[in-house]
């Protein structure tokens, strides 16, 4: 019976491993989200960069092609050449 409340009182070491534990897993999750976040940021503004890269070459593509009406392209026809 003696050794069942032998077990019952936490030491004092407890009172200051947990909190410092508690402390660091904060801090270090913290540091570790930030960096994630400033990753994933720079990620997007590439994505966006290279995107916006592929639309101007893609709209200087288009403007410098003659409009030739029924060949391909955004005319709106069948494609076949013959106006109706």
């Amino acid at each position: 019976m003696i050794v069942a409340l032998a077990l019952g009182v936490p030491s004092s070491a407890h009172f200051i491993f947990i909190p410092v534990v508690l402390i660091l897993g904060v801090v270090l999750g913290f540091i570790m989200g930030s960096k994630a976040t400033r990753d994933a940021y720079a990620l997007e503004e590439k994505k966006a960069a290279e995107r916006l890269e592929r639309a101007a070459k893609r709209a200087a593509r288009h403007a410098a092609e003659p409009s030739q009406p029924g060949v391909g392209g955004s005319s709106g026809g069948s494609g076949t050449g013959t106006a109706t």
